[in-house]
C-alpha cells in the first residue's frame, strides 16, 4: 500500500516536470534533434502508462528504501542512479539501434532523466515525511 501512496505522489509531480521540460523549456531542442521522427500527435495512453509505471519504480525502488532508513542522502543518491539506469536503456538502446538518432539528444536526455527523476522523488520523500508521518 505505501508504494501506491508514494507512487500517487510521485506521479503527478512527474509529469508536471516533464511536460514542463519536454513541451516548453526543450521543446524546440528535442523538435531540432527528432526532425521527422517526432510524432505530430501524442500517444497519451503510452505516456501514461509510462508514468504509471516509473512513478511505481521510483516509489518501490527509491523513496520507500530512503523512508526505511530516514536519509535523504540515500534518496539523493539512489534517486540519481535510477533515472540515469531507466533513461540510458531507451536512449543507449536508440542510439545503438536506430539510424540517425541523435548523440547530442542522448547526453541531454541521461542528464534530465536523472534530474527529473531525482525531483520526484525528493518532493514524493518530502511530502511524504512532512505530511504523511512517514
Amino acid at each position: 500500500m505505501q508504494t501506491l501512496i508514494l507512487a500517487g505522489i510521485a506521479f503527478p509531480i512527474m509529469i508536471v516536470l516533464d511536460l514542463l521540460w519536454i513541451g516548453v523549456v526543450g521543446r524546440g531542442f528535442y523538435k531540432a534533434q527528432l526532425g521527422a521522427m517526432l510524432r505530430p500527435d501524442v500517444v497519451w495512453s503510452a505516456a501514461l502508462l509510462f508514468y504509471v509505471i516509473f512513478a511505481l519504480a521510483i516509489a518501490y525502488f527509491v523513496i520507500a528504501p530512503a523512508l526505511a532508513t530516514h536519509s535523504m542522502s540515500k534518496l539523493l543518491i539512489s534517486a540519481a542512479f535510477f533515472g540515469l539506469a531507466a533513461y540510458a536503456a531507451y536512449d543507449l538502446s536508440n542510439l545503438a539501434t536506430l539510424v540517425g538518432w541523435p548523440l547530442p539528444l542522448t547526453i541531454v536526455d541521461l542528464i534530465w532523466g536523472m534530474l527529473v527523476t531525482t525531483a520526484t522523488a525528493s518532493g514524493a520523500y518530502l511530502i511524504a515525511v512532512k505530511f504523511l508521518n512517514y
